[in-house]
């Protein structure tokens, strides 16, 4: 199942979704066995801001009927904390490390890249684009023009291969999927959480999450992203990473079979972090 993403050599189409595997807890947990064991053939890491995020305040988890809602707030170390103290520990895991960032701007997103053009340690970068943009308020991947603005900013500044992780919070995503290629994307990924509110029984009209709204994902959000991924495999010739309520291999399959060249797998992983091994081999049996 060798897969080729972007000139990266990949043992098998199985990847784990930014910020849904906590690998540096895990080793702590597992020791040399996760690392035996490695359940992805390559490693996105959590979401990279350039200034360090606290998040948001808690509650920041309400599990819904069919996956959860999520108001983490992307903490992270910034830039500096985790070239520092992150990168050097995610440097030695046993598969390709792809670092995922995030900017408001595009002053915030070509520092990043910038930063990161000179590890060697890292064999690609995942630009998240569902932050909002300071300007509009609107995700920066909402809006096509916008888009193709920021990637014709910023991409001259790395040489490595970037996948545009898509906000599936879009009227049209194949559009903006068409942008990111025609701007210089190496991939795409998708589809990031939908927006969703959780309501605090206690309270009535008030958001149980501290953060006020949050993001769906899990098996409620599958038939969402299956129709995103056959949408932007009919608008692009781009690697596809797909993503959106992944939980066993049948699943992985139809993601496969609707375009994409990889899926990855997410909030399944807070349940089961063995999921993503059990993906792996239930494609091989389907093969």
């Amino acid at each position: 199942m060798a897969i080729d993403l972007c000139g990266i050599a990949l043992e098998h189409p199985v990847i784990n979704g930014s910020g849904t595997f906590d690998v540096i807890a895990a080793r702590r947990v597992f020791g040399e066995a996760l690392d035996t064991e490695f359940p992805f053939s390559a490693f996105v890491s959590k979401t990279i801001t350039l200034e360090p995020r606290l998040g948001n305040p808690p509650p920041r988890l309400f599990e819904t009927a069919s996956g959860l809602i999520n108001s983490i707030g992307l903490p992270n170390r910034g830039l500096a904390g985790y070239l520092e103290h992150d990168l050097p520990e995610l440097s030695s895991l046993p598969v390709p490390l792809i670092t995922n960032v995030m900017g408001s701007n595009a002053d915030e997103v070509g520092q990043l890249f910038e930063a990161l053009e000179g590890c060697t340690e890292i064999a690609a970068i995942e630009l998240n684009v569902s932050c909002p943009n300071v300007k509009t308020g609107l995700d920066i991947g909402s809006d096509p023009a916008e888009l193709s603005k920021l990637l014709g900013s910023v991409r001259s500044k790395t040489s490595k291969p970037v996948i545009v992780k898509l906000t599936p919070n879009t009227a049209n995503v194949a559009l903006v999927a068409s942008a990111a290629e025609a701007s210089g994307a190496d991939a795409v990924s998708l589809i990031n959480t939908l927006r969703a509110f959780a309501a605090d029984p206690s309270r009535p009209g008030k958001a149980w999450l501290g953060g006020g709204t949050g993001g769906q994902s899990g098996p409620a959000i599958r038939s969402v992203a299956l129709a995103q991924t056959v949408a932007v495999s009919s608008a692009v010739s781009l690697p596809i990473v797909a993503m959106g309520g992944i939980s066993t291999a049948a699943n992985a399959r139809q993601f496969l079979d609707a375009g994409a060249l990889i899926i990855a797998v997410g909030t399944e992983s807070f349940r089961d972090p063995a999921t993503a091994a059990q993906i792996r081999d239930g494609l091989v049996a389907l093969s």
